[in-house]
């Protein structure tokens, strides 16, 4: 791929970087520790147009495109992965509903998100026992007169306990398959929405992912994304670019425990030289710098084909799996790397190798992506 950033997708990650050392990276650590949920952070990325970096202008987004995204997302991504989760669902809730809403339902909704008056979007897709597989899920919408009811269970929902809009799928027609589920759009204090519990995480300490319960919560037609049974479409449309978010965000973790590393190994002295220059940490260090690089490449790949209407749920797919995996495997060596020290959190690898973690998890879980590639090869056999 020949790939040369533009002056303004370079502007936005200068924006981003500025955002991640002057905002996050001075609270990250006491963040993980208090597990605060970063309202005021939001609100100040929000003002930086962070928040809906490619919503369209006219609803108060930036109007730019999956690069500047995939950019930004690196860079918060090494401030503070708690926030950078928060922006990342909030820009793509904000992106789903200006893309698939009606004119009027964008307008209500879409501005706050990106503004931050709202706080910050969710993304209500996953239930118990339906989280890789989301067309088993059990959450229904009945039709009540001119309205419909919502009733059922939802997990692992970033931000559910303070988004000011959120995504929500339920099945209206149980006899049609996957074709049967619908996309509403739900304000928070929607009478029978609950939150029923917070989840105690490995990492991302500064997010919150709720259990959220539906009793009966009433909803119009004028808060349908699309259309009526389009929602599985919708879902897995957003997941496909919401995987190039994850992927970004992995590298950006992966990037601040890299960077981490070779200060210490350049700092740090035994047998009379730094570390680095020792040949089994050098190596360490220099496999963990060729794959986060494959990885900016693959992601970016994956970013620019979206951007240019082009298909790129293979791309992304391939991009997730990649950079999470090869995340998780740099975070471990930057750790290894700073041996008895990298083990507390008195050094910033402690943490990035906890939150790292969970970016083989959601947006799909690892085999999920390699179940989307071994199809799309099958289709091109």
């Amino acid at each position: 791929m020949d790939f040369t950033p533009t002056e303004e997708q370079l502007a936005v990650q200068r924006v981003a970087r500025d955002a991640a050392d002057r905002i996050l990276l001075p609270k990250a650590a006491a963040r993980d520790i208090s597990m605060e949920f970063p309202v005021a952070e939001l609100k100040e990325l929000a003002q930086l147009g962070l928040l809906g970096v490619a919503v369209p202008e006219e609803l108060g987004g930036g109007g730019m495109g999956p690069v500047c995204y995939s950019l930004a997302m690196m860079e918060l991504g090494r401030g503070d992965p708690s926030v950078a989760v928060a922006v990342s669902v909030t820009n793509m809730v904000a992106e789903l509903i200006a893309n698939n809403g009606s004119p009027e339902l964008a307008k209500r909704w879409v501005p706050g998100l990106v503004d931050g008056s709202l706080c910050c979007g969710a993304f209500a897709l996953s239930e118990p026992e339906a989280g890789s597989d989301p067309a088993a899920m059990r959450t229904t919408a009945v039709r009540d007169g001119n309205r419909w009811r919502i009733s059922g269970t939802k997990q692992w929902i970033t931000c559910g306990d303070r988004a000011g809009a959120m995504v929500v799928w339920a099945v209206t027609d149980p006899e049609a398959g996957h074709k049967g589920i619908t996309a509403f759009v739900v304000p928070a204090g929607a009478k029978g929405l609950g939150v029923s519990r917070l989840e105690e995480k490995m990492g991302l300490h500064g997010s919150s992912t709720a259990q959220l319960v539906f009793d009966g919560v009433e909803v119009g037609d004028d808060q349908i994304l699309a259309a009526p049974g389009r929602g599985f479409a919708l879902a897995m449309m957003a997941l496909d670019g919401g995987r190039i978010g994850i992927s970004s965000q992995a590298i950006g973790i992966a990037r601040g425990a890299l960077e981490a590393a070779i200060r210490y190994a350049g700092e740090r002295q035994t047998f009379g030289q730094p570390i680095i220059k020792h040949q089994a940490v050098g190596n360490m260090l220099a496999d963990a710098a060729t794959w986060l690089d494959a990885a900016t490449l693959m992601t970016l790949r994956a970013a620019v084909a979206k951007e240019t209407k082009q298909p790129f749920s293979q791309l992304a797919a391939m991009a997730k799996l990649f950079a999470t995996e090869h995340a998780w495997k740099i975070c471990d060596i930057a750790l290894q790397v700073h041996g008895g020290y990298g083990y507390v959190r008195d050094f910033p690898v402690e943490r990035a190798l906890r939150d790292v973690r969970v970016t083989r998890i959601y947006e799909g879980t690892s085999e999920i992506q390699r179940i989307v590639i071994a199809r799309n090869l099958m289709r091109q056999a």
